[in-house]
């Protein structure tokens, strides 16, 4: 109950906010209130989660309290529930409405019908994926097979909050160290389990919020370019199923082979003929297993709706050619302020999202962001700000956004975050630039090249909006930030996602081409062989989703474990678990600090795990007591836990020197893990 009513408080807070960024309406902008609705829940969470984070951080490092977030909680409530009570009296005697949610958010009623449907039908087909892939039942934790993996850093990051004391931060599949992954997202869910929200509940709910809400801005993005509801109703089909050639290829090949469809009818893996496309880097699994990415382009896309004022500035402007390019660098209305406020307050909300999601904050609002002194590129923003008036503001709004997370990553991170370097052609296999291109086609199809030859059709403004909107793609093929290039894909997909407002209006504007009879089916037919074109791999991923997914491909974890409850109890904050390379289990459910959880999540972060790894083939094949001795005490482990008939980095491991050197303190029911306290 407390975990709802602390949503319902960031929407309410996150409402007051937005009536600073959207004072005014016009109807050429069509019904707001898909975009401010949403941007008051991502503010609203920002304002409220940092505010608990800090507060329960300080209760922990200053006053040694063993539960922070009580406090936190409890602080931020009242204080909260004061502020809103105040401005509550206070607007209703100046004869003011409480909240920005009045007649001023609904310009377009002839529509607003139309788009209560469509966006009910999204929450519904949203809130039933979130689910399907991630769920409890009577104890049991059920996660998809093309989803637990990732599941598994995060929700051991969410049990470290919600069941330990995890201050300062640290990432449980490597304890002991700094936290470099982005954890804020995990944060908000594992206090709202804290707050009585069951576990599957808090992370369905924010993330069905997060996805439909980034949705409703992203339609809104839509309507106010062309202003038409069928675009942005198609920019939302496309967001769920991809353009890509695997489907065709895939259908040839098997064609040919004469097994076309019992391989249809039985295939469990995605599809993909490029490096890891198997891996469903591109399709709208990405958004069920990276909760927290839908989050961070919720804020990007608010950005991106507000600072399409300064874009529409710009290119109002009544100059043709390099006359009209010239005046967008070489004149006062080209830099001067045009609002200010609007530019620290979205400079602000940005910066505070580095630890959200920094994929999203790199692909939307960033200028040139230092984190941990890293210089990150110019993007979504950046590419709006070139044919933008008021240059200036997006510089505040970038030099704000810098300075929170600049401020962040001192707080969390020994050292850089990411080691950024040259790298050109992101995952082609052909690095020349005829094979980077012709890799793009593999991936979309024709979706991104397509747009080359659809810009031509664009207006100035919309054109800028395309430029921003493909520089995170770019960046993908120029720029490594992490060990593991493929990280890279979610700069392709947030590219991706934007693109599909503008392949939304092209549907719509062939589907409308015909005058006569006949022009008008033949225009109809060609937007339905252009739609599948653009979905039909998209579609057959999402069969893969479903059947990946199913009751036959879950695995499970019970939550009601006395392995969990035991270490919950009785590891503290700064106690190092030695275990096996676990993914998600009852031991990570129970927000330990792991010394060496699976290595991947913690390599593609940054970690050393080479190292780690070494030291713990060492611990459990060693014969030698004083040398198992001083690698523990080196390490810093307090507790050893071993699994019968457990191997580590392919070595068979041995019990009876750790059993000899270290008292043995809990045995599991079936008597398969036992753990000793070193």
């Amino acid at each position: 109950m407390l975990g709802i009513i602390y949503l319902i408080l960031c929407m309410l807070t996150g409402m007051e906010m937005a009536g600073c960024l959207f004072p005014r309406q016009t109807t050429e902008r069509g019904n707001r209130i898909w975009v401010v609705l949403p941007a008051a829940f991502g503010m609203g969470i920002l304002m409220l989660t940092w505010a608990v984070y800090i507060l329960s951080w300080m209760f922990s490092i200053c006053a040694g309290a063993e539960h922070p977030l009580f406090y936190g909680n409890l602080i931020v409530f009242l204080v909260d529930i004061l502020l809103l009570s105040g401005i509550f009296r206070w607007k209703k005697k100046k004869q003011q409405k409480m909240f920005v949610i009045s007649e001023r958010m609904i310009s377009r009623k002839w529509i607003l019908k139309k788009e209560l449907l469509l966006f009910g039908i999204l929450t519904v087909f949203v809130t039933w994926m979130m689910f399907y892939v991630f769920h409890m039942k009577d104890g049991i934790l059920y996660s998809g097979f093309s989803v637990y993996g990732d599941y598994a850093p995060h929700t051991a990051m969410m049990r470290s909050f919600s069941r330990g004391n995890n201050f300062p931060t640290q990432y449980p599949h490597y304890g002991g160290q700094d936290v470099k992954y982005h954890f804020m997202f995990q944060f908000l869910v594992g206090n709202l389990e804290y707050l009585g929200l069951r576990l599957d509940l808090g992370y369905n709910l924010v993330s069905i919020l997060s996805l439909a809400g980034f949705l409703m801005v992203l339609y809104g993005i839509s309507y106010r370019m062309f202003k038409s509801f069928w675009a942005g109703a198609a920019a939302i089909v496309f967001f769920f199923f991809r353009s890509g050639t695997a489907l065709w290829r895939y259908l040839w090949e098997h064609l040919q082979a004469r097994d076309l469809v019992r391989t249809l009818e039985e295939n469990t893996a995605f599809i993909g003929y490029t490096t890891n496309e198997n891996w469903g880097l591109w399709n709208f699994n990405v958004y069920l297993n990276q909760r927290h990415l839908a989050f961070g382009l919720l804020m990007a896309a608010v950005a991106v709706w507000i600072f399409m004022d300064w874009v529409e500035a710009g290119c109002s402007h009544k100059e043709q050619g390099f006359l009209w390019v010239r005046n967008r660098f070489f004149t006062k209305e080209a830099w001067i302020c045009r609002n200010v406020g609007t530019a620290i307050l979205l400079g602000l909300f940005l910066g505070l999202t580095a630890f959200w999601n920094g994929a999203a904050l790199i692909g939307g609002p960033l200028v040139l962001s230092r984190l941990a002194g890293t210089v990150r590129g110019l993007l979504i923003l950046a590419g709006l700000a070139v044919f933008s008036d008021g240059k200036l503001d997006y510089a505040i709004c970038a030099g704000l956004a810098v300075l929170f997370s600049e401020l962040q990553s001192k707080i969390f991170v020994s050292g850089s975050v990411m080691s950024p370097s040259f790298y050109w052609g992101f995952l082609a296999d052909n690095k020349s630039i005829s094979g980077v291109l012709w890799y793009l086609v593999e991936i979309s199809g024709f979706f991104f090249v397509g747009m080359i030859v659809a810009a031509v059709f664009l207006k100035r403004g919309q054109r800028t909006v395309l430029m921003g909107c493909l520089l995170p793609m770019a960046f993908a093929f120029l720029v490594s930030l992490t060990p593991d290039i493929n990280v890279n894909h979610k700069y392709v997909m947030i590219s991706y996602a934007f693109v599909t407002v503008f392949w939304g209006w092209i549907v719509r504007c062939v589907f409308l081409a015909g005058k006569n009879s006949w022009k008008k089916w033949a225009g109809r037919a060609a937007a339905a062989v252009l739609c599948i074109c653009l979905s039909a791999t998209g579609i057959y991923d999402y069969v893969i989703i479903l059947r990946d997914n199913d009751s036959a491909h879950r695995m499970t974890v019970n939550m009601e474990s006395s392995l969990t409850d035991w270490l919950s109890a009785n590891l503290k904050k700064n106690d190092l678990l030695l275990t096996p390379e676990y993914t998600m289990n009852e031991v990570t459910m129970s927000g330990a600090m792991l010394y060496c959880g699976w290595p991947y999540y913690a390599w593609s972060a940054g970690y050393d795990t080479g190292y780690r790894a070494g030291q713990a083939v060492l611990i459990y094949t060693t014969d030698d007591p004083e040398l198992l001795k001083a690698a523990v005490k080196q390490e810093k482990i307090t507790y050893i836990l071993f699994e019968e008939d457990m191997e580590f980095e392919q070595q068979e491991c041995r019990e009876d020197i750790i059993r000899e050197t270290y008292p043995l303190v809990y045995t599991s029911e079936d008597g398969r893990i036992r753990i000793y306290e070193t």
